[in-house]
């Protein structure tokens, strides 16, 4: 079955020698998403934005892998405070909605280019898709 490379200009491109996201096995494994607008500059300062951000960046990423968040069965997210806990659970369920995939959350010392939070996922493909963006 091999491994597809997925790539789209609506998500920041890799910051490293690394794809926005592989397909594999028929599941869908995204890198980690930074709080990066598709130009390449941090978005702001806040956590509420990066948040944002980083989950619109996700979304785009599994858009053109034929996937979206209500087809994610994993997340991780890495926050450089823990005292963001709380702000980005109320964003993260903005996002999900009712569809409430396994996750973990950990704090770590620091993140790529300073950011507050890092989000990666492990995704199935939604059959009601065509759009496949593979690189």
């Amino acid at each position: 079955m091999g491994i597809k490379t997925v790539a789209t200009e609506n998500a920041p491109q890799a910051i490293g020698p690394y794809s926005q996201a592989v397909i594999a096995n028929g599941m869908i494994f995204t890198s980690g998403q930074v709080p990066l607008k598709t130009n390449g500059l941090i978005v702001g300062p806040t956590i509420e934005e990066q948040t944002h951000q980083v989950l619109k960046n996700l979304s785009a990423v599994l858009e053109a892998a034929g996937s979206s968040l209500q087809h994610v069965a994993k997340t991780s997210i890495f926050l450089s405070d823990m005292n963001d806990f709380k702000t980005v659970n109320e964003i993260y369920a903005e996002y999900f909605g009712s569809h409430r995939p396994a996750r973990s959350t950990v704090a770590v010392k620091t993140l790529p280019l300073n950011v507050k939070i890092e989000i990666d996922c492990v995704a199935m493909p939604d059959p009601m898709m065509t759009n496949h963006t593979f690189a």
